[in-house]
């Protein structure tokens, strides 16, 4: 069975939400981080570790009796990559045997366990090198990478997040298909929406 060590970021300080940390909005009764992240357990594969950053102080107690690994990245300020590689190294302390990295975001509201698992499936079906979710004209996180990307990822630097890794390599990417990651919680206005959205459909 594949080991899939995952990477939660969530070290931002969510300066387009005025300072509101996004990773704390409450959808469905939960916030997005304690969301994502029991989505993450739920899939039973390996260690889970969230990178955390600014607000650190209002964000631990959203997970608190959760079977994480919370790890510090004081460099968040000089972009994803930063984040990328703090986890990384905290999945190598904790198990130097995984086979995998499954790299999550917070502002996606709408990723779920069946998404996780879905992906999974689709890598042990077509043995590619990714996996990765294809919304709007992107193709971007969730994303897994097997363990031979590793140094790729750990090259990564500033604002660089995954899609670098994905674009070089896309003969050696799955696509799966994810109409809502397009659904991004990155401002205000992208929150007002999909608020709506959510009120509308109910």
């Amino acid at each position: 069975m594949l080991r899939i060590g995952t990477i939660i970021l969530a070290a931002g300080d969510s300066s387009r939400m005025g300072g509101e940390p996004k990773q704390l909005i409450s959808y469905k009764g939960q916030s997005l981080l304690r969301r994502v992240t029991e989505s993450a357990l739920a899939l039973q594969r390996g260690p889970v570790v969230v990178v955390l950053g600014a607000n650190r102080a209002q964000i631990v107690p959203e997970l608190n009796g959760l079977p994480i690994t919370l790890v510090d990245n004081s460099s968040w300020p000089t972009g994803q990559a930063s984040s990328l590689k703090t986890g990384l190294a905290a999945l190598y302390i904790i198990n130097k045997d995984i086979d995998a990295i499954l790299v999550l975001h917070t502002d996606q509201p709408l990723v779920s366990l069946g998404l996780l698992q879905h992906m999974v499936d689709v890598q042990n079906e077509e043995g590619k090198g990714i996996v990765a979710c294809r919304y709007d004209t992107q193709i971007s996180v969730p994303a897994l990478f097997n363990r031979n990307y590793i140094n790729e990822l750990l090259q990564l630097e500033g604002d660089k997040g995954v899609k670098w890794v994905i674009v070089r390599h896309r003969s050696d990417c799955s696509e799966v298909p994810f109409e809502a990651g397009a659904i991004d919680l990155d401002s205000k206005r992208d929150l007002d929406l999909f608020q709506q959205v959510i009120t509308h459909t109910l």
